[in-house]
């Protein structure tokens, strides 16, 4: 999203009555004429992870944090993308321990041929000898859990 402005006409669009605040009424009949068919059970959750002050409603400030979060992890989820991409040289949707040996010795790290192979099986869970994009982002995802400065893990 560009601004506040134009967030704050997203959310008009949403907000029906104009009463500055979003119903799971109103919120259902977005989403359905979006061409989303949202069980209740499902329409509560999102209701539930939105609604910060649980008062039922959605206001402009609860939405702007929702679509904050949803833009970021739309955002981290493209960044893995074009990271997986790189070293997928082939494009075949699996990295090898051979492309991975040339793109870490071009960007200037040294490392044997064996060194990427036992570093593609130490995340290789399907055991075809490559890294597949869903291992790829669990590695990236374990990488990013903070240690307790010890090297454990929290």
């Amino acid at each position: 999203m560009e601004s506040t402005d134009e967030l704050k006409r997203v959310f008009d669009q949403f907000d029906a009555n104009k009463d500055g605040q979003i119903s799971i009424t109103e919120l259902r009949d977005v989403l359905k004429a979006m061409g989303s068919n949202y069980s209740e059970e499902e329409l509560k959750r999102v209701m539930e992870d939105i609604d910060s002050d649980q008062d039922g409603y959605i206001n402009f400030s609860e939405f702007s944090t929702f679509w904050s979060a949803s833009s970021d992890a739309v955002n981290a989820a493209s960044e893995l993308r074009e990271a997986f991409d790189l070293y997928d040289q082939n494009k075949n949707g699996l990295i090898s321990a051979t492309e991975l040996h040339q793109v870490l010795n071009r960007l200037g790290m040294t490392c044997s041929a064996d060194d990427c192979v036992g570093m593609i099986k130490s995340v290789d869970s399907d055991g075809d000898g490559h890294v597949n994009f869903e291992e790829f982002r669990k590695m990236m995802n374990a990488s990013s859990i903070p240690s307790n400065g010890d090297g454990s893990k929290p």
